[in-house]
């Protein structure tokens, strides 16, 4: 953790695809790797993606995304074998996390594409006003009002297309460990709640409040936040966003968790929680771009136990947590720290 902050989810994520009409437009993500790396401009990859079976992995695989392209660049340069390794980032289904310029226009695009593929679409909003506290990831909306129009675009943008929607990673972790100002605390709560309300009045999304982590160990410090912030509407809450704790010991905090909130179901980040935590370096910064990790359990309904909806793949694979230990902005591609947790997958 951030010493005793919760763990930033990375941002600066743009949107890999957006469609309009039958068009795909492709904007993707910057990246630092020289000549293999993915073509921003091109509407196809080439790379062969295809959708996982739809009773294992009803969620949508971006045929077009960022490792599809790493895939495909790699190829068109020879280098088959680092190109299968990417391939298993590519051909699994990853969140789009919703960037804060025209939200109905991406939201529209993912799903659209992902209801033309007989799939949902998986979004992370991660836009809340004073987000991150200064760290790798701040940003977000210039203030309340801002946020609520950028939520209703969200909203509109979805309609009535199947969505599974994880909200604000971290924004009520930064509430509880005094990192977000006192001052803001009422108005995120707000926020959130206004949030959970409106994507819920749509016909066919379900949403999840992010809860943090295994690290807090004990719930207690959570579940009043999240009941403040409209956890009784929504679908669940998320846990392990961006982070590498086991999944094992993420459904043991999340049963913990739901206990306190009524029962209520969970899903896990399982993209880079195939080596648990990084346990060595600065404390502060070991959830940051850490070496050694792996790709974790593949996005799937089929879980452990009844209480978990999903394993998802909230925090995009190779994409940096920030600049630290050689990573470029956070949200950018990395193409040597993918192929890194790729290898490291059995």
């Amino acid at each position: 953790m951030y010493g005793s902050r919760g763990e930033g989810a990375s941002a600066g994520r743009r949107m890999s695809a957006v469609v309009l009409g039958a068009a795909l437009l492709i904007t993707g993500c910057s990246s630092d790797g020289g000549g293999d790396e993915p073509d921003k401009s091109a509407a196809d990859s080439g790379a062969g993606i295809t959708q996982q079976p739809k009773e294992t992995a009803p969620f949508w695989v971006n045929p077009d995304g960022t490792a599809a392209r790493q895939v495909a660049a790699l190829e068109k340069s020879g280098k088959e074998q680092d190109a299968e390794e990417i391939r298993k980032i590519a051909e699994q289904p990853v969140a789009e996390w919703i960037g804060p310029d025209n939200p109905q226009e991406q939201t529209r695009g993912f799903t659209e594409a992902a209801d033309k593929a007989g799939r949902t679409a998986l979004l992370v909003l991660y836009n809340i006003p004073h987000r991150d506290c200064g760290q790798y990831s701040q940003g977000g909306a210039a203030d309340g009002n801002v946020y609520r129009e950028w939520v209703d675009g969200v909203a509109a943008g979805i309609g009535d297309r199947p969505a599974t929607v994880i909200l604000e990673p971290d924004a009520l972790l930064h509430l509880v460990d005094g990192c977000t100002p006192e001052q803001f605390h009422e108005e995120r709560y707000d926020l959130l709640k206004g949030a959970v309300g409106k994507l819920k009045s749509l016909k066919n999304t379900k949403v999840y409040l992010d809860a943090g982590n295994a690290g807090w160990q004990n719930p207690d410090q959570i579940f009043e936040p999240l009941n403040r912030a409209g956890i009784a509407q929504a679908d669940g809450f998320s846990v392990n966003v961006s982070n590498f704790y086991s999944t094992e010991d993420s459904i043991a905090y999340g049963k913990q968790l739901s206990a306190k909130v009524g029962g209520k179901h969970f899903v896990i980040d399982t993209s880079r929680n195939g080596k648990g935590p990084y346990t060595e370096g600065n404390p502060d910064e070991r959830w940051c771009n850490p070496p050694g990790r792996a790709l974790g359990e593949t996005p799937t309904t089929k879980t452990a136990d009844p209480l978990v909806d999903a394993y998802l793949w909230v925090k995009r694979p190779g994409e940096s947590d920030g600049e630290c230990k050689g990573g470029p902005k956070a949200g950018q591609w990395w193409a040597d720290y993918a192929l890194k947790l790729a290898k490291a997958t059995s």
